[in-house]
């Protein structure tokens, strides 16, 4: 079986208090299960309280020896790092791999940079932990146990990766922080910079990068997509940030045949109310429309991927 737990589900920074308690605080941090087979996905501060939880309940069964999948070094998505208990067990085997932006940074330095006297007491030399790095770029790796992962390039201000595990004829999709591709060049002839042929260039090259993202997450079982606006909070001044509209991710979700789409990266300033509010706005908005399951990404929901009839209830 193929599974998401989501340990955390904010953007931009963390945002605890009694406002979140439902929905949660923290910053991303997926837990995917294929049987018991553990991968985790972005090291926000949604990493301690997984850490934590490993500790007390992987750890009885054996050392932890899990692979890590960064989407981008964005700081909400790799913060939590210094405070991941199991970097400080001896026998721990961590296999981090993310993207990385500049040519002189490695992925090891950059991670690194936080665990410095300056920000914390602990330098990366004092850790514990057997950890290898690994620089990503678009690909598909067998990680064995006959799981699958396949890397997307998303729009974002710094190379971000989009990520499709697949285990026995399942697959969860990760598409996030990611921004929908649109023409950067000028398309009013009235514009003293406008050019035909440029124009029309940026619009095909647009179309076929949104085209591409659509087959990555084709009839995925589940996809957790960015929507860290509305539609109408991204055209108001939100464009190029680099982030997603619900009305855009659930429109490509259903035309890509998703099963069951859950909107992530939540805005800092969503309390709990806004949240499911939104939920029931959205999914009303479909009913009748589409098959498609919409729900929004809360701390503790457990998302399984493929049909699981045993365990569903009525």
């Amino acid at each position: 079986m193929l599974s998401v737990k989501f340990w955390g589900v904010r953007g931009s920074i963390p945002c605890p208090g009694p406002a979140t308690v439902k929905f949660g605080g923290n910053t991303s941090c997926l837990e995917i299960r294929a049987d018991k087979r553990l991968v985790i996905v972005d090291l926000g501060t949604g990493i301690k309280p997984l850490g934590d939880f490993l500790m007390k309940n992987d750890f009885r069964e054996g050392p932890i020896d899990t692979d890590i999948f960064i989407s981008h070094t964005h700081w909400d998505h790799i913060m939590g790092f210094p405070m991941f208990t199991p970097l400080f067990i001896p026998t721990t085997k961590l296999r981090i791999r993310g993207p990385v932006s500049y040519e002189d940074d490695t992925l090891e330095s950059i991670l690194g940079a936080q665990l410095s006297y300056r920000y914390w007491p602990i330098r990366l030399n004092e850790l514990s932990a057997a950890i290898q790095y690994d620089r990503l770029q678009e690909t598909s790796m067998d990680l064995g146990d006959g799981l699958k992962v396949i890397t997307k390039y998303l729009n974002h201000p710094i190379s971000c990766l989009g990520y499709r595990f697949e285990y026995q004829g399942s697959s969860i999709v990760t598409v996030y922080d990611n921004e929908p591709y649109r023409n950067l060049f000028p398309t009013d002839p009235a514009d003293p910079d406008y050019d035909e042929g440029t124009a029309i260039e940026g619009e095909q090259a647009a179309k076929e990068e949104n085209e591409k993202l659509l087959r990555f997450f084709y009839k995925a079982d589940v996809l957790i997509h960015d929507t860290q606006y509305s539609e109408k909070e991204y055209r108001n001044g939100k464009i190029g940030w680099g982030h997603t509209s619900y009305e855009h991710a659930i429109n490509t979700a259903n035309k890509s045949k998703v099963k069951k789409l859950v909107l992530f990266h939540h805005d800092p300033n969503r309390e709990d109310n806004t949240l499911e509010s939104l939920e029931q706005e959205y999914r009303g908005k479909i009913a009748g429309k589409t098959s498609m399951e919409v729900m929004m990404a809360r701390e503790g929901l457990v998302v399984e991927a493929g049909e699981q009839p045993e365990r569903r209830s009525g």
